[in-house]
């Protein structure tokens, strides 16, 4: 689907949605796909879930999560529908990044789609967690990287940005944005997309930031969506939403476009019922199913 340039960005509506369909979710748990999630600490656990939450919710077909060893279990508890592996962890409970190539091979070598970031708590274990599953991780596997995962792009080796080119798609806020582009902060929308353009030329990738997704020198925007969905959690929710459309085989512009759309208008549904502000990031996931299923006429 066609973007707009950044003077004139192609609104993102239900119209332009429903004439760029998602692959049928047809089939059992394994056609529609395996997603991976690998983030979280011993003292932000919850980003993990609500993106592996998020990903089922959007129809992916099965979920794994990699977290901090002490969390793992607890994790899958809490998230019956996942499988865990507990990976090393430091004594403030944050993941290292070591041998996780090798815990995590199995999951990485059949995954649909991996998202790396979530709640991870530490710049250098998170630069060595990327780089320990991009060696393990085949060629053709899209990638979602948040947070953490996102900004320590620069801080990786020549060879895995180049490995990752192409496939890549990142879900910064603002602020982690302006890092990526080495400055302090950005003002306004223009600044947010000149800076998302840059970086997704830098990288090989596709970029949501605010209510802006860009690819290559293409904008699209979400305008659906309130002052509610700046909560806690709530980028969570958008990254697993994605990692869901693209474990079911969605291209990476398409699969952030629908998650972003997907998840703002879950926001105005909340909103709607309780009010503008107030409403819980874990309350965005079980609306995402009803939205798509307005969208496709269920």
């Amino acid at each position: 689907m066609e973007g707009g340039s950044p003077g004139s960005p192609r609104l993102v509506t239900p119209a332009l949605l429903r004439s760029w369909p998602l692959p049928e979710p047809d089939g059992t748990k394994y056609s529609r796909g395996l997603a991976l999630v690998v983030g979280g600490s011993c003292s932000t656990p919850g980003g993990v879930m609500l993106a592996g939450t998020s990903a089922l919710r959007m129809g992916a077909g099965r979920l794994h999560i990699g977290t901090a060893d002490d969390v793992a279990m607890p994790v899958a508890v809490a998230l019956p529908e996942c499988g865990t592996t507990g990976l090393p962890q430091d004594d403030e409970g944050a993941i290292t990044g070591e041998r996780a190539g090798a815990l995590l091979e199995k999951e990485l070598s059949r995954a649909d789609a991996v998202l790396l970031g979530p709640g991870l708590s530490d710049a250098e274990g998170a630069a060595r967690l990327l780089e320990e599953v991009v060696t393990v991780l085949p060629d053709d596997t899209p990638v979602v990287l948040d947070a953490f995962g996102a900004t320590t792009l620069p801080d990786v080796s020549v060879q895995v940005v180049e490995r990752l080119s192409g496939r890549l798609l990142l879900t910064p806020n603002s602020g982690e944005l302006a890092r990526l582009v080495e400055q302090e902060t950005l003002s306004g929308d223009d600044e947010v997309v000149e800076a998302a353009l840059a970086v997704a030329r830098r990288f090989g990738a596709v970029v949501g930031a605010n209510t802006w997704i860009v690819a290559g020198d293409k904008v699209w925007q979400v305008t659906t969506g309130d002052t509610g969905l700046g909560t806690s959690g709530s980028g969570d929710v958008v990254a697993g939403a994605a990692l869901g459309l693209l474990s079911r085989r969605a291209g990476l512009v398409q699969a952030l476009v629908w998650a972003k759309y997907v998840h703002a208008a879950a926001g105005d549904d909340l909103a709607a019922r309780l009010g503008r502000v107030g409403y819980l990031a874990g309350e965005i996931p079980p609306q995402l199913p009803l939205v798509l299923g307005s969208l496709r006429g269920d």
